[in-house]
């Protein structure tokens, strides 16, 4: 027996129900037999689902090939299948069979075979003319799905070669007329085009309600329309909602609305069951509203039941009208599930669902008047959802351009080319070509997005862990959130959350189900499912996806995932923690893997919108159920953007964006700024905008010029170069040899331009920029390529310019405009400046401030050799016109008055006897033409030299035309500056010839070092006295004293305890009281007074002799005397704080006076103010205080402003005083005591003065 013979006798008896499409069965079978394309539209209820495959078993088909029925979802093949079999009388497997995504229940004596068709278009892969088939059943074409269309254009291709076939499209609403024409000859008269066989599908009246809500409240609608209608009598409700969360929330309005009836299983008449159906439901779920009940029932399903299922015993149905509609936003790239009004085709088939067993009722929730608006039939999948795997399909098939496949609805331009956008994105074509990752793609059964994750994966050494994740965005989350059970759900799913990544958590919930799975029993696993709400049938389908995807990548080396061992599970404490904390260390590969899958869903937070700013201009939040929810990383990505109410990120992991751009660099868009010149790197560079999309990934960072890709980038980076680093000089790799000469040959060029006041002779930039351009290759654009290149080659190219490059021939020499000018033994720096109008036009001479006393103005005037000439015209040009007109052509005169000027370097010395310039001049010309010059004018600013005053630091001091104004303006600075000269000068070369400290062989009055003159002496610094030069005999003097005054004091110190035995107790107690810091430093300071006192003028001390004489002198009599002044203190202090106490005293109407009396007192007794006191004026000292005191305690405030007035002026003489010699500082020294001798005079007549004292006096004294 052959296999066809073994087939055939496999045929079951062939029974029909009792259904309207088997009415009709005589009339389709001569249309299967007569045509090769049929088309059914069976409205609901028709019986074509089940019906259809029986007729052409009955016509024999099925025989030489399957009969493949092909259904939009897994839960329809998988119920169509079981209804027919059981019709059939045979077992599901057998002589039927389906296969759904993992699961295959087909053997060989399989005739028909139900299966989604997204099976049947993987198979088209291996087997394009679908040998194994002889008759296709599209069922449910209304529909329109992607796959639907995909197929109905593939199949209109293969039917020319495969005559044999014949192919069934069915539909419960279609425009029949559209598929007819779809699938006959463009001209073919109607008798030539697909049949078309239309079933009536109702058995009983439905009757159409229309009742919108007039708050709009769509859950109260509800409510009220299953009141209405559970009055209507018995019977099942069946109503439509958008989504799951609407489903929620009307389950809940339902519940508390029926609270009054009992609740299912109880046994009482009038109990209500609700029950939910979507597509995320688990089978056994979805199976329970398939169970016999003996009580009414509330199904609350999705579109799923508007033409996928037939839900037993409905007898109404409520229509919000609504649906989430799936489109793809070309623009943004989003996948969007807005709620849209559904279409009129959509809304017979909801009504349709009622009528089945008894006479139906349809409450719309909406009016007739909208309804009579909408589009009639749904728009097609393929004009609203991304086109990227049908192209990629196509490709690998080489079914040509999408604009040439026979579509029945062509999708848009715009739809196409977001296609090969996103192809273009995951590197799967280039330049509209399938590239190699598009042939390995192609074979994959999975999104093209998902695919490129696993070959990206492969790279990265994550493939295993990828192929993981990867196989969970394919199917249903085995995390399961029951409405009622939603809190206990997240508790046990928290376990698994990654706070920087829900792609992780995948892996997480992936290795506890493994280790569970591997402890447990299989009943202790499904029931450990169960109570931690993982959806155990889905995990079992994760699982097959994940075999699957090994089993057609095997050449991608994926294997088994680690999961953790007992002990590891016995450290963490339990198993989700010990799954959590499992192999950390690939965590970046892994997101690289994925990232190269999801460029087009990445956002950046934006902390002042609170939101992520995408791809495109889009914005999103993180969905709630996202472990980041809560968390705001600055960088995310998202498997998947969908809209609802507003644009969610769903599956979103924490990335950097550094990531992005080697694995994008092929879309991303730059954008760059004008050009800059980095001395650093020696290069020119742009600021560097990087986007993907809209989304900027570095919003500013310095790229190299000539990396930016074009070839105008990189002739510019060149161009840059050669002008900044090689003409300009403007880096860092000056060491070449050629820079420096180049910059010196530049600057005497320059020079030369000055000097003979011409602009344009030196060569101009382009000029310098051609001559580089010649010398060096094309691909040199930057100092590394640069440097490179020179190191090989620098002994065959030079590159220094030549002189006849940067001056061309000129005739100018250095004696015409010489760098140095002579007088009197100094030379000084000369320099040039063409700048017109400005104040250092012409010659500018420097002259240090050390030497400017010892110049004059003579010479200056007749400036350099090489401006005589311009000088000499110019003087002729400047004479009155009487004058002038004597001496034209100027030029010719300016000529011959040269010829017989003396010579330059005789007159320009300022030698004595030498003329001016305008002597010489006026001589020449009295000699040339007889004319007297009696009156001169005023030349160009250029022809008069500046001179520039600069200290020993080079600081410009002054600037000026005249030696003898700057002489007089800088006079101070003069005086400084030559002192300070001689200070430098003597302690190089005289100091190390002196004793550091003492006498030596004798201190003599003066010492000269070339042209310095210093001057020595004995000098107390910091409680030490040692030798030093110093720079004027003044300073020398007061210095020498003071020195000799602290070694003498020295050496006559007494031990304090010694000077202080002879104090009474009244006079220890008194100076226990005084301003010095302690007893030893006041009895140094009377120490030292006495010495003073005693030893009178010791200027002419400069030997160890008289120094030792002096010595001898005064020991004997220094004891007394520090006694006297320690009575004379006693009486200083006593008075001073009487004078202390009288201004605590003071009444605050004192207070200013107080002040004033204070700073006075402070000035003349406070630390130190023994040695401050000259001897002459320390008795005086009580009267001072007395009189301040009487002051404070006996004057009015009229009286005293008046005379304090006095006393400031005086004050004021004394301040503007200035010594210049040693005596006027001794007047200044007098003058201080006769101001205090002034106060008394005027605040304490009684007390009297020891001098006449008045205001001319102080004046006449400070001269």
């Amino acid at each position: 027996m052959t296999d066809r013979d073994t087939r055939r006798a496999a045929l079951p008896t062939i029974i029909y129900p009792d259904l309207p499409v088997s009415a009709r069965r005589d009339e389709i079978a001569r249309a299967i037999i007569d045509h090769q394309v049929v088309i059914v539209a069976g409205e609901t209820g028709s019986g074509k689902t089940t019906q259809l495959p029986k007729i052409c078993l009955e016509l024999g088909r099925g025989i030489d090939g399957m009969i493949g029925h092909t259904q939009p979802r897994r839960i329809a093949a998988r119920s169509v299948a079981e209804r027919i079999s059981f019709e059939l009388g045979v077992e599901l497997g057998e002589q039927v069979g389906y296969q759904v995504r993992f699961t295959d229940q087909v053997s060989e004596r399989t005739l028909v075979k139900l299966m989604t068709d997204g099976i049947l278009l993987a198979e088209i892969q291996g087997d394009p003319l679908l040998t194994r088939y002889d008759t296709i059943i599209i069922d449910e074409a209304h529909e329109r799905s992607l796959n639907i269309d995909f197929l109905l254009g593939y199949l209109a291709q293969l039917l020319p070669q495969r005559p044999d076939l014949k192919l069934i499209i069915t539909s419960a609403t279609i425009d029949s007329e559209r598929f007819a024409e779809h699938f006959g000859p463009k001209q073919a008269e109607p008798e030539e085009k697909a049949p078309i066989i239309s079933v009536s599908g109702r058995t009983y009246p439905v009757e159409l309600r229309y009742r919108e809500p007039e708050d709009g409240d769509l859950i109260s609608g509800i409510v009220d329309g299953v009141d209405e209608l559970i009055a209507e009598g018995p019977g099942d409700i069946l109503v439509f909602l958008s989504g799951e969360g609407e489903i929620r929330d009307a389950d809940k309005a339902l519940q508390e609305s029926l609270r009054h009836y009992a609740a299912p299983g109880h046994g009482r008449p009038g109990s209500i069951e609700v029950l939910p159906l979507y597509a995320r439901l688990s089978a056994a779920e979805q199976h329970r509203i398939f169970a016999p009940h003996e009580w009414r029932r509330i199904i609350l399903a999705t579109n799923i039941a508007e033409t996928s299922l037939t839900v037993p015993g409905i007898r109404y149905v409520i229509d919000p009208g609504t649906a989430r509609i799936s489109r793809y936003s070309n623009k943004t790239k989003v996948q969007r599930l807005p709620i849209e009004d559904i279409s009129q085709a959509s809304a017979n088939q909801r009504s349709g669902r009622c009528g089945r067993v008894a006479d139906g009722i349809a409450i719309r929730l909406y009016s007739e008047d909208d309804y009579e608006s909408r589009p009639e039939f749904t728009e097609p999948e393929i004009q609203r959802t991304s086109l990227a795997s049908v192209i990629l399909q196509m490709a690998a098939l080489g079914l040509g351009e999408v604009a040439d496949f026979p579509f029945v609805d062509p999708p848009q331009v715009t739809a196409v080319r977001a296609g090969l956008q996103l192809l273009d994105e995951i590197g799967a074509i280039k330049g509209g070509r399938l590239t190699q990752v598009g042939r390995r793609l192609a074979q994959l059964p999975i999104d093209p997005r998902l695919g490129r994750m696993l070959l990206e994966a492969q790279m990265n050494g994550v493939i295993s862990e990828v192929l993981v994740i990867v196989a969970a965005l394919s199917v249903q989350d085995v995390r399961e959130r029951p409405s009622e059970k939603r809190v206990e759900a997240d508790a046990y799913h928290e376990r698994f959350t990654d706070p920087r990544s829900d792609f992780i958590a995948y892996l997480n919930v992936w290795r506890y189900l493994n280790v569970m799975e591997r402890d447990l029993s299989g009943s202790a696993f499904r029931r450990l499912c169960r109570a931690e709400y993982l959806n155990y049938l889905r995990f079992r389908e994760w699982r097959d996806v994940v075999l699957q995807l090994r089993q057609v990548g095997r050449s991608l080396g994926a294997r088994r995932i680690g999961i953790p061992s007992g002990k590891m599970i016995d450290e963490a404490g339990d198993v989700a923690a010990a799954v959590r904390a499992f192999d950390r260390s690939k965590s970046e590969e892994i997101h690289k893997s994925l990232l190269v899958g999801l460029l087009s869903s990445l956002g950046s937070w934006d902390e002042r919108r609170r939101d992520y700013e995408g791809s495109r201009g889009s914005r999103f939040i993180i969905w709630p159920g996202s472990g980041l929810a809560k968390r705001h990383p600055s960088w995310v990505m998202a498997a998947e953007l969908v809209e609802t109410s507003r644009l969610f990120a769903r599956t979103v992991a924490q990335i950097e964006p550094e990531w992005v751009e080697p694995l994008a660099s092929h879309v991303m868009s730059k954008v760059h700024s004008e050009p800059f010149w980095s001395t650093k790197l020696g290069a020119a560079m742009v600021h560097e905008k990087v986007m993907l999309y809209g989304l900027t990934l570095i919003a500013d960072r310095q790229v190299l010029l000539s990396k930016v890709g074009t070839i105008e980038a990189h002739e510019l980076a060149r161009e840059m170069f050669i002008r900044h680093a090689l003409v300009e000089n403007q880096w860092r790799d000056t060491w070449h040899p050629f820079i420096k000469a180049n910059a010196k040959a530049i600057e005497e060029a320059r020079e030369v331009e000055q000097r003979r006041r011409v602009h344009g002779l030196l060569a101009d930039s382009r000029q310098l920029e051609e001559f580089f351009d010649e010398r060096i290759p094309q691909d040199i654009v930057s100092a590394a390529h640069f440097n490179a290149w020179y190191k090989k080659n620098s002994r065959q190219v030079d590159l220094r310019y030549p002189r006849s490059l940067l001056l061309g021939e000129t005739d100018a020499s250095a004696e015409d405009y010489p760098d140095t000018w002579v007088q009197r033994g100094h030379r000084l720096p000369v320099s040039y400046d063409f700048n017109p109008g400005s104040r250092h036009d012409g010659i500018t001479i420097s002259v240090p401030v050390t030497v400017l006393p010892q110049l004059t103005d003579d010479g200056f005037d007749w400036l350099v050799p090489g401006m005589l000439r311009d000088l000499t015209e110019s003087t002729i040009r400047s004479l009155p016109k009487r004058i002038r007109r004597e001496l034209v052509p100027a030029p010719d005169v300016a000529r011959a008055v040269l010829e017989v000027l003396p010579p330059w370097e005789d007159v320009a010395r300022g030698e004595p006897g030498s003329p001016t310039f305008r002597e010489a001049f006026s001589s020449a010309v009295q000699h040339l033409r007889g004319v007297t010059i009696d009156e001169w004018g005023d030349l160009p600013e250029h022809l008069s030299v500046n001179f520039r005053v600069v200290s020993g630091r080079g600081k410009v001091l002054a600037e000026g035309p005249s030696i003898a104004h700057l002489q007089k303006k800088l006079a101070p600075d003069t005086r400084q500056a030559v002192s300070n000269a001689v200070k430098k000068a003597v302690a190089t070369a005289i100091q190390p010839s002196l004793p550091a400290t003492g006498f030596g062989t004798g201190l003599p009055l003066s010492v000269e070092a070339g042209s310095a003159k210093g001057y020595p002496a004995l000098v107390e610094r910091n409680g030490a006295v040692r030798v030093e030069v110093l720079d004027n005999p003044r300073a020398q003097a007061r210095e020498h004293r003071l020195g000799v005054l602290a070694m003498a004091a020295e050496k006559l110190a007494l031990p304090v305890s010694r000077v202080t035995s002879r104090w009474s107790p009244t006079l220890a107690l008194t100076m226990a009281g005084s301003p010095y810091p302690s007893t030893e430093a006041l009895v140094a300071d009377l120490q030292w007074a006495a010495v003073r006192n005693l030893a009178g003028p010791v200027g002419k001390i400069r030997t160890q002799e008289d120094f030792d004489a002096l010595v001898a002198k005064l020991r004997n009599s220094v004891e007394d005397e520090v006694y006297r002044l320690a009575e004379i203190t006693g009486r200083i202090l006593g008075s001073w704080r009487e004078v202390l106490a009288a201004i605590d005293r003071a009444p605050s109407s004192m207070t200013g006076v107080a002040v004033e009396v204070r700073d006075q007192v402070d000035r003349l007794v406070s630390d130190g103010f023994l040695k401050r006191t000259p001897a002459e004026w320390l008795p005086h000292l009580p009267r001072y205080l007395a009189a301040a005191r009487l002051r404070i305690e006996t004057s009015d405030l009229g009286s005293d402003d008046e005379k304090a007035a006095q006393v400031a002026e005086a004050e004021d003489l004394l301040a503007g005083f200035r010594p210049s010699s040693t005596e006027d500082e001794a007047a200044a020294e007098r003058a201080r005591w006769l101001i205090e001798e002034f106060r008394v005079s005027l605040f304490a007549q009684k007390l009297g003065t020891s001098v006449k004292v008045s205001i001319p006096r102080i004046r006449k004294l400070l001269g």
